[in-house]
Order: C-alpha cells, then sequence, then structure tokens
C-alpha cells in the first residue's frame, strides 16, 4: 500500500476528530498499518474551524504532515472554501452535501454524502461523522470494512455502538461509484 493522506474538515464539534481518530486506529490497531493522526482547531473549538489529518502508510511514516491529501473529508462550506486548493490532483473529495456548495473543478473527484440530513434521519444528528466515514471507507478502500466496524464498536460510548455501526453502514451505502 502507497502512503494516504487523509484530511477531515468542518466546524468543531461535528466530531470530525473522533473521525480521524478511528480511521488512524483502525489502521495501526487492527489492520497492521502504521498510522499518525494530528489535528488543528480554532480558539473557539465548539463552532470554530477544525481539522483533523490522518497518514496511513505500510512503512514507517517519518513526515506526519498533510499537505496535499488524497482523500479530503469536509463538512463546513469555510472549510471547503479554505481548504479546497490544497487537495492532490485527481485526489478524492467527500463533501457533506447538506452544509457545503462545491465548486466545479475536473482536477478531483467530488462525492456528495447526505451525512447531516442520514444522521437526522437515523434520530442523532451527532452520527453524521460517521457517516462521512462510511461512505470515505466505502469509496476508498483504504481499510477492510469489517476491521473500521470492529474498531468503531470498540471505540464508541457504550449504548450507541448500534446506532453507529448503522451510521457507518448509512454511509456506505450512500456511496455511489
Amino acid at each position: 500500500m502507497e502512503r494516504h493522506e487523509i484530511r477531515f474538515a468542518g466546524f468543531g464539534g461535528q466530531g470530525l476528530l473522533l473521525a480521524g481518530i478511528l480511521l488512524g486506529k483502525t489502521a495501526a490497531l487492527y489492520a497492521g498499518k502504521q498510522a499518525a493522526q494530528t489535528q488543528s482547531y480554532g480558539t473557539e473549538a465548539r463552532g470554530g474551524a477544525s481539522q483533523c489529518n490522518v497518514v496511513i502508510d505500510d512503512k514507517e511514516i517519518t513526515y506526519v504532515g498533510v499537505v496535499n491529501p488524497d482523500v479530503f473529508v469536509v463538512m463546513s462550506q469555510e472549510a471547503y472554501d479554505k481548504l479546497i486548493g490544497e487537495v492532490k490532483v485527481g485526489g478524492l473529495v467527500f463533501y457533506d452535501s447538506d452544509l457545503v456548495k462545491i465548486k466545479e473543478n475536473p482536477g478531483w473527484r467530488q462525492i456528495p454524502v447526505s451525512s447531516t440530513s442520514s444522521a437526522k434521519g437515523l434520530g442523532r444528528q451527532m452520527v453524521a461523522n460517521v457517516v462521512m466515514l462510511g461512505a470515505m471507507v466505502e469509496g476508498t478502500k483504504i481499510l477492510d470494512v469489517d476491521l473500521v466496524k470492529a474498531c468503531l464498536k470498540e471505540s464508541v460510548p457504550q449504548g450507541t455502538e448500534e446506532l453507529n455501526l448503522k451510521a457507518f453502514d448509512t454511509g456506505r451505502s450512500l456511496f455511489k461509484p
């Protein structure tokens, strides 16, 4: 496997940090890969800009930075407008179609995911991040779905396992090749 650089971005409180941690944790602890995760967020935290970067590789990771991500998962217009230009040519952009209006660009494949409305349909808007994670995992095949689900089940708060697994599978079903 080659090096994969993934950026999750949106605003604080959307759970994008958790999505990135789940991806990195699955890679490192369940799939036997090397993984590194970094994060940054505005001083406001909840409601302010935030991003989480994940690097996954089979080889030792000597640089944990993400400059030009292969995959961009975005859940706010501000993050899209600010960071879209950094996505690698040929990269994949998974965007929350309920919250983000994209600009057409032939350099990237931009994939709509109605994560916020889908999460509301499941009864808890707070799982929109897991819906996005499901779509991204399905669309990239970076990690085995069953490994991500096993990590998810063990990582979310007790009593929310089934809701989160349902959100993940909903996201997977929203990816259209």
